[in-house]
């Protein structure tokens, strides 16, 4: 790869650390994660494409890390649907057993 590319992807994620920075200082609210996810997921992108050659990697190596960024994708939207579930308390209780 040209040394500039490598060069802009360095002030891309430059510019990301920047923000970063200044989002921790910033009260946003209900949006904290939102802004936070969305900083770490551009840079860990950034990285993942440019740094580790995966955007001009062979179709398979592609392949391989879209299914491991899907397998991870359910793996939090299973955890957070376990998280949420509505009627659940915490307190696990045997089927028989009646609460009073």
């Amino acid at each position: 790869m040209p040394v500039p590319i490598y060069l802009a992807v360095f002030a891309a994620l430059m510019l990301g650390t920047f923000l970063t920075v200044w989002a921790a200082g910033n009260d946003f609210g209900a949006f904290n994660t939102v802004v936070a996810l969305g900083i770490a997921v551009t840079k860990a992108t950034l990285v993942v494409l440019f740094f580790m050659h995966v955007k001009y990697s062979p179709r398979l190596t592609q392949l391989v890390v879209a299914t491991a960024v899907v397998f991870l994708a359910l793996l939090v939207v299973g955890t957070l649907t376990d998280y949420y579930s509505p009627g659940v308390d915490g307190k696990l209780q045997p089927a028989h057993i009646q609460r009073q």
